[in-house]
């Protein structure tokens, strides 16, 4: 699978752009701010429904412009596919395969799969635990469209017990039918949520570790361990012990809205333990093992999206992972670096051909090809 041409119309800095790209390496060069980032993420949004750096879809839209419009043709099994989205302020999202609108945008999800690796992942080791857990409901949907709807759900429902918690105008004793309801609810969907990033987490796990091997050249022993309450007992027992706690502060303080991925180095947290360029190999390990763990049960090479991501990497380092990523494994890949000599440096050792394309002012121009 590869993306054909690419079409925005006031997306972010563009006013219009129009692009043929390549079936497997496509490179933006050009200076910070100048939009190299912005074409990843009009990619992104066509797989996601959404842009990976601002999720309030009208502030994708140009300045002064009213609408959006994203559009691309793609390659997918020897079949054209044809991905049309469109933003209007005051007026919603429209997302259109082959002409034919979406009911709803959870049914694309997964239908064009994607990796991005970009320096706001560093959010994942930063960040609290509700990062990581955006992290694992991202890449389980890809491949799980059940796992999206259960999330969902029980994320409603979490919502409707934090209310219930706040209630102060009736007693406990008229609401217990209605939390053991919500709570029965909680408790089938938690079940669900926990094993399937459970088994996401210990398949993951030893692919990460090779590619950190791989990448880093390095001998440090890297792990992710998924946390949960519900490692020992089930979410309905949890919520009936803490219901007195749960009362107290108004918010429900045990479930799976509560579980992390714990990331370390050397058995340290890797937040903590990890040099920058460590930390940044760690993150591209992750995605990389995030690609391959995606294609073994979707059947198909995710795209695989480099946003500035050899900064902070020493050449020794880049140069193990260009040659991991330019191999017959990965399909079509995506990459922005605002170093000419360095990006000249990479495509020197790629053998399957590219586009390069220098971005300038809001303008994109095919400056040279292989």
């Amino acid at each position: 699978m590869h993306l054909k041409e690419l079409t925005l119309l006031n997306f972010k800095t563009y006013d219009q752009a129009d692009l043929k790209l390549h079936p497997k390496v496509n490179c933006f060069v050009g200076n910070n701010g100048v939009g190299k980032t912005n074409l990843l993420d009009a990619i992104f949004y066509l797989s996601m429904c959404k842009s990976n750096f601002n999720s309030v879809d009208y502030q994708n839209i140009r300045h002064e412009q009213d609408f959006l419009v994203i559009q691309g043709v793609y390659s997918r099994h020897d079949k054209d596919e044809n991905i049309y989205c469109a933003v209007k302020k005051d007026a919603g999202k429209t997302f259109k395969r082959n002409g034919k609108e979406y009911g709803r945008l959870a049914d694309h999800i997964g239908f064009i799969p994607i990796v991005i690796i970009s320096p706001a992942d560093s959010g994942l080791i930063l960040d609290g635990s509700e990062e990581r857990r955006k992290y694992m409901n991202g890449v389980i949907s890809q491949y799980n469209h059940p796992y999206l709807d259960q999330v969902l759900k029980y994320n409603k429902l979490l919502a409707n017990r934090n209310r219930l918690l706040k209630e102060k105008s009736y007693g406990y004793a008229s609401l217990k039918e209605l939390f053991e309801v919500i709570d029965d609810q909680l408790d089938g969907l938690a079940k669900q949520i926990y094993n399937e990033r459970l088994s996401f987490a210990q398949e993951l796990t030893p692919i990460f570790q090779h590619y950190y091997q791989r990448v880093s050249s390095g001998s440090e022993e890297v792990r992710l361990d998924y946390q949960s309450h519900l490692t020992e007992r089930s979410l309905k027992e949890l919520l009936i012990d803490s219901l007195e706690k749960d009362r107290m502060i108004q918010y429900t303080t045990k479930g799976i809205h509560k579980d992390d991925l714990v990331l370390t180095l050397n058995g340290h947290p890797i937040k903590k333990e990890g040099s920058q360029g460590q930390q940044k190999t760690y993150l591209i390990a992750l995605k990389l093992a995030q690609f391959h763990f995606i294609e073994r049960i979707s059947g198909i090479k995710p795209m695989l999206l480099l946003d500035d991501i050899f900064d902070k990497l020493d050449m020794t380092r880049v140069e193990q992972f260009i040659r991991l990523v330019s191999d017959h494994t990965f399909g079509q890949i995506f990459i922005t670096d605002t170093n000419k000599a360095r990006l000249d440096s990479i495509l020197g050792q790629i053998d399957s051909g590219y586009h390069l394309f220098n971005v300038k002012d809001g303008g994109v121009e095919l400056v040279a090809t292989k």
